[in-house]
């Protein structure tokens, strides 16, 4: 753990009293910024260490508190990440369990949705503090942009179907957000080329953003998923900054980006893929951008800025693809199966399973209970069957039985949610995905380090400059960042506030 130098510099000249003083003296930002990256292996930063340059990643972690072994003790789906990101809680806590789930009052599949958060967020607890204080968020799905800010009054900045960006909230009627959707619409890259970084223009592109008029749709996931999408975001957090005087005014704003370019990219090719490095390199260059704008309009001393991930990805198993997707239609039957030939004595095949949407398997708890049967029995039976589908190693019931014990149990524990997640969760083998579409891509939401691990880097005048190598949470975020702020903690934060991040004042 590192101590600062001011610490003892304290104690030589006045001992408790005087550590106090330095502690009363905290000086609270003007503005905080968040960077998400909705997928971010943390092994990136080592592994294209040698080609960023030196104001972005390489500026943050040279000159910030870096915490290379970050972990998500939890299921790490895009919402339910940015959840407990902003709230600093797993989802047994915060209720986002995962991007969709069952319910089971209306029988239907439900998105994640803001109004689904049962813990209060970083954002919430800044309004609450100082009505000076404002929000702002981005991302390139309202929903995300709201998950992050849950009930505060946020500005919402998102990417709208026809590509072009949108607001909502106090600065949703800016007229400065019209001029920009238009010069930054999507549809000026329709075709477009992406070369790798420094390419000559002559090189061959890495891939063609190609647009069909019949297909938009495809265009637009194109788009979303490369460096041109990427930009746009970080374009418009620049200009928000710009226009809205963000930090300039009487009280700390917070502003929060979720990129989601790497998870989409992600989703199709698996986090090995060579344009995956050319995205997190093109980032780099971003981040330098973003770095120059703050420390003209605010001063290098007046910022706090944090850059983490929301989960990795598994690679792309290619010509492995067929052995390596579970299909969950196969699940749910098989364990139907198991509970009909365990329970069915009569001969009249029930059902027994309601639903299974991964990593979830809802039971047919009305049957088991007009049968009389125990319902704990019948979720270990289910978790057993399910072991018996290639590919599945895992499960935990809603009351506790599991069968990993250990730091697993408590990884389960942490992502089960008493009404959302039903009656089992099951976990897949290490790089096994979803069986879905026409078979191609991977999918999130493990519990695997590919999934889990996530870098943290604190910069800012805040924090010391060090690199920690202990392993800390990623629900540490929120109760340290109110703690920069000088603000009450989300309500059902579980972390701890990295005070040896924290750099003393004198």
């Amino acid at each position: 753990m590192l101590v600062s130098r001011r610490f003892f510099a304290a104690l030589a000249a006045g001992g408790a009293a005087s550590i106090r003083s330095l502690v009363a003296a905290r000086s609270h930002p003007k503005l905080m910024v968040l960077l998400i990256a909705e997928e971010f292996r943390s092994d990136y930063l080592d592994l294209f260490g040698n080609f960023l340059g030196p104001g972005g990643f390489r500026r943050l972690m040279d000159d910030g508190a870096y915490f290379p072994e970050c972990q998500i003790a939890a299921t790490t789906f895009t919402s339910t990440s940015l959840a407990t990101t902003s709230t600093g809680a797993y989802p047994q806590l915060h209720g986002i369990v995962a991007d969709t789930w069952y319910d089971r009052a209306t029988k239907k599949r439900v998105a994640a949705m803001p109004e689904a958060l049962e813990a209060t967020t970083v954002a919430e607890q800044l309004a609450a503090a100082d009505s000076a204080n404002r929000v702002y968020a981005v991302a390139f799905d309202s929903r995300d942009a709201a998950i992050l800010s849950g009930a505060a009054p946020a500005s919402l900045f998102y990417l709208d179907a026809t590509g072009h960006f949108g607001a909502r909230g106090p600065s949703g009627d800016a007229p400065w957000i019209t001029a920009y959707s238009q010069a930054n619409a999507a549809e000026i890259f329709r075709h477009a080329q992406w070369r790798a970084l420094g390419a000559k223009k002559e090189a061959p592109p890495l891939r063609t953003l190609t647009y069909d008029q019949a297909r938009p749709e495809e265009f637009l996931a194109l788009y979303k998923a490369s460096p041109f999408g990427q930009a746009a975001q970080m374009a418009l957090a620049r200009e928000i900054l710009t226009q809205e005087k963000v930090g300039q005014g009487p009280g700390t704003d917070l502003l929060m980006v979720a990129l989601g370019s790497g998870a989409l990219l992600g989703y199709e090719l698996g986090g090995d893929s060579p344009l995956m490095r050319e995205l997190v390199l093109r980032l780099d260059h971003e981040v330098e951008l973003l770095l120059a704008l703050l420390d003209k309009n605010l001063g290098a001393r007046n910022y706090a800025l944090v850059f983490t991930s929301a989960h990795g990805a598994t690679r792309d198993p290619d010509g492995k693809r067929a052995t390596l997707a579970v299909p969950g239609d196969a699940v749910a039957k098989t364990i139907n199966q198991a509970l009909s030939a365990h329970y069915d004595t009569g001969g009249r095949k029930k059902a027994f399973v309601e639903r299974y949407i991964y990593p979830f398997l809802y039971l047919r708890q009305d049957v088991l209970q007009k049968s009389y049967i125990d319902l704990r029995e019948a979720r270990v039976l289910a978790g057993q069957a399910a072991l018996t589908v290639p590919g599945v190693t895992g499960y935990y019931t809603a009351d506790g039985d599991t069968s990993h014990p250990g730091d697993w149990a408590r990884r389960f524990s942490n992502s089960f949610h008493p009404v959302r997640s039903g009656d089992v969760m099951l976990a897949y083998g290490p790089e096994h995905v979803e069986d879905y579409g026409a078979g191609r891509g991977i999918s999130y939401g493990s519990l695997y380090n590919y999934d889990t691990r996530v870098p943290l880097i604190l910069y800012g005048a805040p924090f010391e400059n060090a690199v920690f190598e202990t392993a800390v949470e990623l629900v540490d975020l929120a109760p340290t960042l109110a703690r920069v702020a000088g603000m009450a903690w989300p309500s059902s934060s579980t972390g701890r506030v990295l005070g040896e991040a924290l750099a003393a004042e004198g």
